[in-house]
């Protein structure tokens, strides 16, 4: 068979038509199966980068050379369909002549022509058709793992009807299934009591006023997991700029959110500790100066006495600034000494087992006194410290009520612990003399600060105190009224 003659249809119909087709990108072939017989169209070689005739159009030539080997099987079952089966339209490649393998839409129909068994078909260029669906799919994809690795999830809430919409990623950060249907108050409720306040208002703001939102909220999953969630929504209105619908975005940034956390809390700590090594420099400058200008005027005006008793008069006050010196470098020895002990072994103590401890030994004070102590540790009984730090908080807070106790009443101490959220407390109030905090709030916590006309006040329990509360990272507070008591606020950790 020719090039010319593998050009012409079996009748003229069927040519027409294809002269047709020709003009619209499509090309048309025609198989004979009894004499194996293949007809292209002149769209068909057009199609393919060929002039009629370039190449010889048959079966083998076509699905050896032409057809991509993936595609075979597909196009082997689209042309082996029963006669009186649909046409059937499948994708393949076919290679061009200078444009490599591109994608065409197939479709073949089995036939009979006056008991001579036949297949027709057609093809059409669809390959910049099939590119945009593939990238479609690939950004698709793309966006789908996009959203998975991001963890963000949406939601929408219609407001003429008020049903909420949760999409899958929304259903898996609640660790829910998707079947499960979430009224909007119930959806509410998965986040924690303080923050719940929070977000609702915020929708019930983007319903009324349109106003937008961007929160980091705390949220409780179905499974109990406590986890931060990033909450940004805005409002879709309508021609006449109500709300009609919110949108919004969920997305778990528990990971950023507590590593953020943790770098401002070391942060606070290490500003926490920078300050109270410049106090501390400014106690060894101050004091150790003071000393040693005090112990040297004292010897040069002992070298230039010389009468025994101005001497001994001279060397008492020596001896005296001497022992100063030296309780001094103590106390500072104190103080690096709780900044070496940070790291030290913290163990579970009981609250009640350590303050009878410290009540015990501080019994012969508490008697004298007249000193009652009431304690209650029912809301939080145990806590994760060192043991020496606990036992000096307690022993310090209890020693300064009784030593500014008023002496118009006996004195009562209350000490009680809580828990709040992660954190745990202690509480220390008494109804003794109490501070002027206008006056002296800035210094309570300072070094040799005193306050009362009291001989046994030495100013350094409740700066020795706070520097091991603030050294495991808690806090200590003050509030008190003259003549009514005090209250200390003590955040363990």
């Amino acid at each position: 068979m020719s090039a010319t003659e593998g050009d012409k249809f079996s009748y003229d119909g069927e040519f027409h038509i294809a002269h047709i087709i020709n003009s619209i990108n499509t090309g048309i072939w025609e198989y004979n199966i009894s004499t194996k017989e293949v007809n292209w169209s002149p769209g068909f070689y057009a199609l393919l980068g060929y002039i009629p005739g370039e190449i010889l159009p048959s079966y083998e030539y076509f699905f050896e050379n032409l057809l991509y080997y993936e595609d075979k099987n597909a196009f082997l079952k689209s042309i082996n369909r029963h006669f009186q089966d649909a046409p059937d339209t499948i994708r393949i490649r076919l290679l061009t002549k200078q444009n490599g393998f591109r994608w065409f839409e197939s479709t073949a129909k089995r036939w009979d022509e006056n008991g001579t068994p036949k297949i027709t078909g057609s093809i059409s260029d669809i390959h910049e058709h099939k590119l945009l669906q593939l990238r479609s799919s690939q950004n698709d994809f793309l966006f789908k793992e996009t959203i998975k690795i991001a963890r963000v999830g949406g939601w929408e809430i219609d407001v003429k009807s008020m049903t909420l919409t949760l999409t899958r990623e929304t259903y898996d950060i609640y660790e829910l299934q998707d079947s499960v249907k979430l009224s909007i108050e119930e959806a509410v409720s998965f986040f924690e009591p303080d923050h719940r306040q929070v977000i609702a208002r915020a929708i019930n703001n983007v319903i009324k006023y349109s106003q937008p939102f961007d929160l980091e909220l705390l949220f409780r999953t179905a499974r109990n997991n406590q986890i931060w969630l990033r909450a940004k929504g805005l409002a879709v209105i309508d021609d006449f700029g109500n709300c009609v619908t919110v949108r919004s975005i969920f997305q778990n940034i528990d990971y950023i959110k507590k590593k953020e956390i943790e770098v401002q809390d070391a942060v606070n700590l290490l500003s926490d500790q920078n300050k109270r090594l410049q106090n501390f420099a400014y106690i060894v400058s101050h004091n150790l100066r003071s000393h040693t200008g005090n112990l040297q005027f004292m010897v040069n005006l002992f070298e230039e006495t010389d009468t025994d008793d101005d001497r001994k008069e001279i060397f008492s006050h020596i001896k005296s600034i001497s022992g100063s010196l030296n309780t001094t470098i103590e106390h500072l020895s104190e103080i690096v000494k709780i900044q070496a002990e940070i790291g030290r072994e913290r163990k579970m103590l009981n609250f009640e087992v350590t303050l009878k401890t410290i009540l015990s030994a501080l019994q012969t004070n508490i008697k004298t006194s007249g000193a009652k102590v009431e304690f209650d540790f029912s809301e939080c009984t145990d806590v994760l410290y060192i043991p020496a730090y606990l036992e000096s908080i307690f022993q310090n807070m209890i020693t300064n009520s009784i030593k500014y106790r008023s002496p118009d009443r006996k004195p009562l101490i209350k000490v009680r612990s809580a828990k709040i959220r992660h954190h745990i407390y202690l509480y220390f109030e008494d109804n003794g003399l109490g501070m002027d905090l206008d006056k002296y709030g800035d210094a309570i916590f300072g070094m040799y600060k005193t306050f009362h006309q009291n001989p046994d006040a030495k100013g350094i329990g409740l700066f020795m105190t706070r520097n091991q509360i603030e050294a495991l990272g808690g806090s200590i507070d003050v509030s008190s009224e003259v003549n009514a008591g005090t209250k200390f606020t003590v955040k363990l950790i």
